[in-house]
């Protein structure tokens, strides 16, 4: 499903100045990576002394930015968990990681570390659905492309992914982002590149196995890319979400987008009969 005019008809929240949302900054671990990772996350106001198992969405920053973007920049997911009734857990992704596991340096494991340490570490220490379908991942640019990589890769794990501005096809960007650091350049290492990058990966998606949800601005470098994986995804058959309307690389955007994502997973979870 393709929707435009995705600025022009933003009319379905309405943020309350206040909320009950906790927001915790922890320090996890990556035995992977023998680290510290901070991580924050935001769990919801209980609402009639509920404490029962909550979904969890994952929400992962981009290049140059770190775990505290989307709490800082987008202050108003405290007020939609509250509405929702689900976590959210936003990670530090390291500095370029692209959130794989980087096959030149041992010190970028965040493919090993998101999808599997994180999600243990989290649901040690909170009240989660301990299930695929009450967890979700996200991001903005390589954050969106690293949802999307780790949710395609790890589909026992993830039930829903989304992405907005995602990077989500690396080779047309040969010298940028740091990408060639953890790859190896593509000049040298095509075949390593062409099984790194999103749109590459649909081979592997089980037919209705991932609910998914894509947006782009119509003025992002990244447009195109999202404009082209959206009709292989169409061409396959495989059902998703994509909206694109104007706008460009920045939090102006993202900003307006993640509501629309969030939304998107508090149905799938609703669908998945997760009550949120």
């Amino acid at each position: 499903m393709k929707k435009k005019g995705y600025f022009l008809t933003l009319c379905l929240f309405a943020f309350a100045t206040a909320y009950g949302a906790k927001v915790d900054t922890v320090a996890t671990y990556s035995a992977s990576m023998d680290k510290t990772i901070k991580a924050v996350v935001l769990t919801p106001e209980a609402k009639n002394g509920d404490k029962g198992a909550l979904p969890v969405v994952y929400l992962l920053h981009g290049y140059g930015g770190n775990y505290g973007d989307w709490v800082n920049r987008a202050p108003e997911i405290k007020s939609l968990i509250d509405q929702y009734g689900f976590m959210i857990v936003c990670p530090d992704g390291g500095y370029g990681s692209w959130y794989w596991d980087s096959p030149v340096d041992d010190e970028f494991r965040y493919e090993t570390y998101i999808a599997k340490e994180l999600i243990e570490w989290v649901d040690q220490r909170y009240p989660t659905i301990r299930d695929r379908r009450g967890r979700a991942i996200t991001g903005l640019s390589m954050g969106g492309h690293g949802a999307l990589y780790l949710a395609i890769r790890h589909q026992d794990v993830f039930g829903a992914a989304g992405s907005t501005a995602g990077g989500v096809d690396i080779r047309p960007f040969p010298g940028n982002w740091d990408i060639a650091k953890r790859l190896g350049s593509y000049a040298t290492y095509p075949t390593r590149w062409e099984r790194h990058t999103v749109i590459n990966l649909l081979h592997q998606l089980t037919p209705n196995r991932l609910a998914l949800i894509l947006d782009c601005g119509t003025e992002d470098f990244f447009y195109r890319v999202n404009e082209r994986l959206h009709e292989k995804l169409s061409e396959r058959n495989i059902p998703h979400t994509y909206i694109t309307g104007p706008g460009a690389h920045n939090w102006e955007y993202w900003q307006v987008s993640i509501p629309y994502q969030l939304l998107f997973f508090s149905r799938f979870f609703e669908d998945a009969g997760i009550g949120t």
